[in-house]
């Protein structure tokens, strides 16, 4: 059988490694194809495995290659990249870039030394101005709303978010099924004159693009479902992301002090218990996966930083059906296939 390579950095993220290789382990459970490349401090990791109990010391569709460095959040993304060459992290890109059988690569890793590491290892796509973090939120509908860019881009250009939103609708299209994927612009009213300097002459250009653009958007809306695709600057969309995030954290913890409080409310939560547990889990973004960094020419799929078991076995499985889609050639025709003269 010819497997399906999926690299994953052991040592990214707050849980890491019990909790990566518990993903790890049911992934490879439900996905018969896939063989996963671990990265990390070898030793630790099987002595991991045989001290949890988790079954994987046999498995021949599990390699370990050792990485004894790690790279942390406060270190220079950049720097980080260049000179911690023994880092899980590195060690990842590298086997995703020289070995042509490797699909993809997830990590739960420093968000700006993956998005390097996808930049510098693995390379843009050919006339890709930018790649784009593009995380999946749920919304009010139960359909997924795809924000991009949600941290990658601070500073942007028109040319930038019409090659995001090319990037959205082609992965909407094969990761989702979404066929005209209905797109719009972050801005701070749906009106057409709305928004600053970049989203006004934005707005103008992607009229012209072969999408289905549907107007400008108010963050508050995000998370409505009437929209699959929201593009925004990489600051704008990050603030519009934390926000949702927070506000969502507040108000469940106000729920929960408030049903603390009173006997009646503690009498009433014990009808409303199913409905609680319904709303977490459809806003937990453990279900949901990573944020894939399109525009790069493999496949990378960043985690929450927080992420569990759940959310690392979501973004391998998400990593491995995007490798089998046509993405990356989709993206590519996407973006070159457009004739558009931008003024600077």
């Amino acid at each position: 059988m010819e497997y399906k390579k999926v690299v994953v950095d052991g040592y990214g993220g707050d849980n890491a490694p019990l909790e990566v290789l518990k993903g790890i382990k049911k992934s490879l459970d439900e996905i018969h194809d896939l063989k996963v490349i671990i990265t990390g401090k070898s030793e630790e990791v099987y002595n991991l495995i045989l001290e949890k109990g988790l079954g994987l010391e046999n498995y021949a569709r599990l390699e370990i290659i050792d990485a004894p460095d790690i790279i942390t959040n406060d270190e220079s993304p950049t720097v980080a990249i260049k000179t911690k060459t023994e880092s899980s992290l590195v060690k990842g890109f590298e086997y995703l870039k020289n070995n042509e059988d490797a699909i993809g690569l997830v990590s739960a890793g420093s968000t700006g030394a993956v998005l390097t590491g996808g930049f510098l290892k693995v390379g843009r796509i050919k006339g890709v101005s930018r790649p784009v973090l593009a995380p999946v939120l749920p919304t009010m509908k139960g359909t997924p709303v795809i924000l991009a860019d949600s941290g990658a881009n601070m500073d942007c250009k028109p040319i930038n978010l019409l090659h995001f939103a090319l990037m959205a609708s082609r992965y909407a299209e094969n990761m989702f099924g979404v066929k005209n994927p209905r797109v719009a612009l972050l801005s701070v009213g749906t009106e057409d004159h709305k928004g600053n300097d970049l989203v006004k002459k934005t707005f103008e250009y992607m009229k012209e693009l072969p999408i289905n653009f549907v107007g400008n958007m108010e963050a508050r809306d995000l998370l409505s479902g009437d929209y699959d695709i929201v593009v925004a600057d990489g600051f704008a969309g990050n603030v519009a992301l934390k926000s949702c995030e927070g506000t969502l954290q507040t108000l469940l913890g106000i729920l929960k002090s408030d049903i603390k409080s009173h006997t009646m409310s503690k009498i009433g939560y014990l009808f409303m218990k199913g409905t609680f547990k319904r709303l977490r889990k459809n806003f937990d973004y453990n279900q949901y996966g990573g944020s894939p960094f399109l525009g790069v020419n493999k496949i990378v799929v960043k985690c929450h930083g927080s992420s569990k078991a759940e959310s690392f076995y979501q973004s391998i499985k998400q990593a491995y059906n995007l490798g089998q889609s046509n993405l990356i050639q989709s993206i590519s025709s996407s973006v070159n296939g457009i004739d558009i003269k931008i003024e600077e």
